[in-house]
């Protein structure tokens, strides 16, 4: 790990500063993409004073002329990364009649947008190559839906059908691609897209545990690292998926019952 150049999006905060970290202390040279560029900063430091090596790139990830600007400086100064992570999401769940389109925009440039560029940016290098691992982060909306978040949930799907493309494409040219689907996980997203915790079905916190953002960041790294196809955490939702794939109309009820269960969206 000490040689290689990983490059994580969304690294100010939450699950992508602590995977970050994570790979700081294995000893990567860490490449981090955000907007906010003084907590940005601050997590490369803490990579730095804990031995390893971190460059901070502060940038609007639904720039496609940004993303393409930085990712030329980087390959040109740094090099093509080992592990990409397209980690950087945003957007609040909201009733389809309350959700503009610009609020539908957004969702589609970050993460989807976000991750197709940046992954095409570097993948011919990768493949040139012959080596590297892209991992792209997403939720259970990608298999299931709920009522209240359809612009949400479309992006995310959007996300993961490139992710499974992506890899059908590369397969076989020394390339990794990882889809991991991670439940609810208690990071800053929440504050930052209010009512959004609201529009959640209400899960069994013993069956769907809220990880942190450490818990999340690991999962990562050991799914990435073994070249995995896809992770899921916590695990019980593979079991709703396959539920889903098999008989779907049970599985929307449940959660449309699990989501008038929810507290209401006081937003």
């Amino acid at each position: 790990m000490a040689s290689k150049l990983v490059l994580i999006t969304g690294a100010s905060s939450g699950i992508g500063a602590a995977l970050a970290k994570r790979y700081g202390r294995a000893g990567a040279h860490v490449l981090l993409l955000a907007r906010n560029a003084g907590r940005l900063e601050a997590v490369a430091e803490a990579i730095r004073q804990g031995g390893s090596s971190a460059t901070a790139y502060a940038m609007d990830l639904a720039d496609a002329k940004a993303i393409e600007e930085t990712s030329a400086k980087i390959a040109r100064e740094v090099g093509t990364p080992d592990v990409l992570i397209n980690n950087a999401g945003a957007g609040r769940f909201l009733p389809l009649s309350k959700t503009t389109a610009e609020d539908a925009a957004a969702m589609i440039e970050v993460p989807y947008l976000a991750a197709f560029n940046l992954t095409r940016a570097f993948l011919p290098l990768m493949l040139a190559r012959r080596s590297g691992a892209i991992a792209c982060v997403t939720s259970p909306a990608s298999y299931i839906a709920w009522p209240n978040a359809a612009a949400y949930i479309a992006a995310r799907r959007a996300l993961a059908g490139f992710t499974e493309a992506l890899r059908s494409e590369v397969k076989g040219r020394g390339v990794s691609v990882t889809l991991v689907v991670l439940g609810t996980v208690d990071t800053p997203y929440w504050e930052h897209n209010p009512g959004s915790r609201e529009q959640l079905p209400k899960a069994n916190p013993w069956l769907a545990p809220t990880l942190s953002a450490g818990e999340a960041a690991e999962a990562i790294f050991a799914g990435v690292e073994r070249r995995k196809r896809t992770v899921v955490k916590p695990a019980i939702f593979r079991v709703l998926f396959l539920l889903n794939a098999l008989v779907p109309s049970l599985v929307a009820h449940q959660l449309r019952r699990a989501a008038r269960a929810s507290p209401p969206n006081r937003a």
